[in-house]
């Protein structure tokens, strides 16, 4: 998780805006925060709307555990892709592509295919919250086979007839890896584009900074990364940044314990059960949607190999939590820890 800063004091007398804030819960399925400048309380509340309504279009189309009617969702498409081509939504066509560039670029450590196994995953630790007593782990056996029909080739993506189809029928998608990050990437573009010129959105761990604190272009937003050490007093660290994401993976917030034993959501493709490499990784980036896709592939890595892939590339930079809670950061992280 990470958390926006909220000590950013009241507009200038020379800046007509002024900073207003809000939260919510009701979309994807975590807690959301929206603190921007606009130019009164009623502008700010009819932005904000906007926001949240173009915002909630992406939940339900990327939802694929519940139908909405008159809505052809991700969960319509697993109940009926494995029969025949399902007609989406181009939003749905642009998620499923990105996902397929994710898989080749990540090396098959983030893949959209994985539902079959993930599944079984998340009924397990539904069930443990609604009795943590008989808390258990999904059967081996149920999991390879499972494992079998994950294979990203069978998602079949025609963008001409905007369809997708399973050429596997037991293939299930499950795109929780970064259906959000490119969500708030497309809704922060447009609300940069369209509402607000100073705002930080925080929606879950994934967090997007338009334009400058205060409005005053020169003041960069700081944001609090969480840190995985619960007994700590603060977070594990504070960066300014403007114009970038920051997006975290973590193992302590989503698990479930079986037999005194923390299972997290995350989920190594290679060995079925939930990643142990690290405990949490944050990646700074200018897109929301690389770094929610990153955060993940990450944390399915060792730490050293995480560094070599983000020192090969430009604009990324990323901070390790290890399982000890040592903090290692990539070449050039530092430089937006704030003084």
């Amino acid at each position: 998780m990470i958390f926006l800063c909220s000590s950013c004091g009241s507009s200038n007398l020379f800046n007509k805006k002024e900073r207003f804030q809000t939260s919510f819960l009701d979309l994807f399925d975590t807690a959301s925060t929206i603190i921007a400048y606009d130019t009164s309380e009623e502008d700010f509340n009819t932005h904000y709307q906007q926001f949240h309504d173009k915002l909630e279009e992406y939940d339900k189309l990327y939802d694929i555990y519940h139908s909405y009617d008159g809505i052809t969702n991700l969960y319509t498409v697993n109940e009926k892709a494995g029969k025949e081509p399902v007609k989406v939504d181009e939003k749905i066509i642009n998620l499923l592509e990105y996902g397929k560039e994710v898989y080749k670029q990540s090396a098959g450590k983030t893949n959209i295919c994985f539902g079959a196994v993930l599944r079984l995953w998340h009924d397990c630790r539904q069930a443990a919250e609604d009795n943590p007593e008989n808390a258990k782990l999904p059967d081996s056996e149920k999991l390879q086979a499972a494992s079998n029909h994950t294979d990203i080739n069978s998602l079949v993506i025609d963008r001409e007839n905007s369809t997708v189809y399973f050429s596997d029928p037991d293939l299930k998608l499950d795109v929780g890896a970064i259906a959000k990050g490119y969500a708030v990437q497309q809704v922060c573009k447009w609300a940069g584009e369209n509402l607000w010129t100073s705002a930080a959105i925080s929606i879950g761990g994934n967090v997007s900074t338009i334009g400058y604190k205060n409005d005053d272009g020169e003041t960069p937003w700081t944001i609090g990364i969480d840190n995985p050490d619960r007994t700590a007093d603060d977070y594990l660290t504070t960066v300014s940044i403007t114009n970038l994401s920051v997006v975290t993976s973590g193992d302590y917030q989503r698990y479930y314990t079986v037999d005194g034993k923390k299972y997290c959501h995350i989920i190594n493709p290679e060995t079925l059960y939930p990643a142990e490499f690290v405990s949490a990784v944050s990646v700074i980036c200018e897109d929301s949607a690389m770094g929610d896709a990153l955060s993940t592939t990450l944390f399915n890595m060792t730490i050293e190999d995480g560094k070599r892939l983000i020192d090969s590339m430009d604009n990324v930079e990323a901070v390790w939590v290890d399982k000890d809670y040592n903090t290692v950061y990539s070449a050039g992280f530092e430089k937006y820890i704030k003084k």
